[in-house]
């Protein structure tokens, strides 16, 4: 439905550091997006000992990002439209590799909207590679939060 570009368009990262490729699918309470930028030599998360896996708690929040954006489009106006949103936490975060960077295939990013308001909302993620789990766990995203000047 949207290429890297259009997700760019959409969320606060851009460049090499907008990490998704794809968005496969979407509802009001769910998000299923694709990415290949873990195997890039030169994505912003990388160290000198690879792209390790928490990293998957990034890929995650851009795909909720994206979620928000697009709910917002839909709500269709500006007061309606989504609020910038800050990740808070990530809890009862499960890790089931240890390196991203070694995974051939794409990665697929999953987020379902668990609960929420105007202030705050709960998401349980999931990341997969060829079907087989490779980080879950909870993120709350905090919104209407100004950055300060």
């Amino acid at each position: 439905m949207l290429d890297a570009a259009g997700i760019a368009r959409l969320i606060p990262h851009s460049g090499s550091m907008c990490l998704l490729a794809r968005l496969e699918h979407w509802d009001a309470d769910t998000i299923v997006c694709s990415a290949s930028s873990h195997r890039d030599a030169a994505n912003p998360l990388r160290t000198a000992s690879g792209l390790l896996a928490p990293c998957a708690i990034e890929y995650a929040a851009q795909a909720m990002a994206l979620h928000g954006a697009l709910i917002g489009q839909q709500a269709d106006g500006a007061a309606n439209a989504a609020s910038p949103g800050f990740l808070a936490s990530a809890r009862g975060v499960q890790f089931h590799r240890l390196r991203l960077d070694e995974l051939a295939g794409d990665l697929r990013i999953e987020a379902q909207r668990q609960a929420g308001d105007a202030q705050q909302i709960l998401y349980h993620f999931r990341v997969q590679h060829a079907g087989q789990p490779v980080a879950e766990g909870r993120a709350a995203v905090v919104l209407n939060t100004p950055l300060a000047a």
